[in-house]
């Protein structure tokens, strides 16, 4: 169950993402390093600080967006996820994000698991 706008609605974790919703989702870095990250989780949960933390470093690693203030890029990252890409991935039912907690948890979804396993080889390996 996820809560938006004051309702709560039930999420679709049975259902299959599109291709070109797993395309449209995968096509932002911070998506994917949002999803590296949660993936990698043996119970697929972390916290908006963790997460957040962890899209900076993939950023670093990788070299995107460089030139910003470790700080600025903390708050950037973060005011992104909290704004922009978490309710993106939730609203896909990949995830649930709890925002009084700030705890994310990410429903498996094998089709894009696929997709994002073979992007992280290829970004990051």
């Amino acid at each position: 169950m996820r809560e938006t706008d004051g309702k709560v609605t039930p999420l679709m974790t049975d259902a299959t993402p599109s291709l070109d919703l797993v395309f449209e989702l995968l096509s932002n870095s911070r998506r994917r390093y949002a999803l590296y990250h949660l993936n990698d989780q043996p119970d697929g949960v972390a916290t908006l600080e963790t997460l957040t933390e962890n899209v900076v470093a993939f950023e670093q690693q990788t070299g995107t967006r460089d030139g910003e203030h470790t700080t600025d890029r903390h708050a950037s990252v973060r005011m992104a996820l909290t704004h922009t890409h978490l309710p993106k991935l939730e609203d896909a039912g990949l995830l649930e994000y709890d925002r009084r907690s700030e705890m994310v948890r990410y429903w498996r979804q094998p089709s894009v698991e696929e997709w994002l396993e073979h992007a992280h080889h290829k970004e990051i390996t």
